[in-house]
């Protein structure tokens, strides 16, 4: 069974980190690329230990807040 989750990807120091919200999962890699496929590898090793049960798909979206 395929199922999609969420990878978010940003620049930390000097590499690319990217993070599965859904699973809880994170890797990272020199380029956007090789951080989402260490992630997609690091969420599948998770996932054979880990089963998760069916869930609904995620809504991402952003907001903006006031700061000083």
């Amino acid at each position: 069974m395929t199922r999609t989750f969420t990878a978010m990807v940003y620049w930390e120091e000097d590499i690319y980190v990217a993070e599965c919200p859904e699973v809880g999962t994170a890797s990272q890699g020199e380029t956007i690329e090789e951080a989402i496929a260490n992630l997609k590898e690091a969420t599948e090793l998770y996932l054979e230990e880990f089963p998760l049960h069916k869930t609904s798909p995620r809504l991402l979206t952003t907001f903006e807040v006031m700061s000083a």
